[in-house]
């Protein structure tokens, strides 16, 4: 009998990558909604993706099926 494969976590795979070096990236948080009263530099800052931290990285790769 053959073992099922498990199937990737959609919402997961929308919000995390994975880079070459297995780094997994996220957006940050608050960049989208209220923008208007937000100073321009926040702006800037929030564009950029950040690492997650070591405690949720098992977790979201396997929601990601990559172990």
């Amino acid at each position: 009998m053959a073992k099922n494969k498990m199937k990737t976590h959609k919402s997961a795979a929308k919000r995390f990558s994975v880079t070459k070096n297995g780094k997994i990236m996220r957006r940050r948080a608050y960049a989208w909604h209220k923008t208007g009263k937000k100073r321009r530099s926040t702006l800037r800052k929030l564009r950029l993706e950040v690492e997650v931290k070591p405690a949720d990285k098992k977790r979201i790769l396997r929601m990601l099926g990559k172990r």
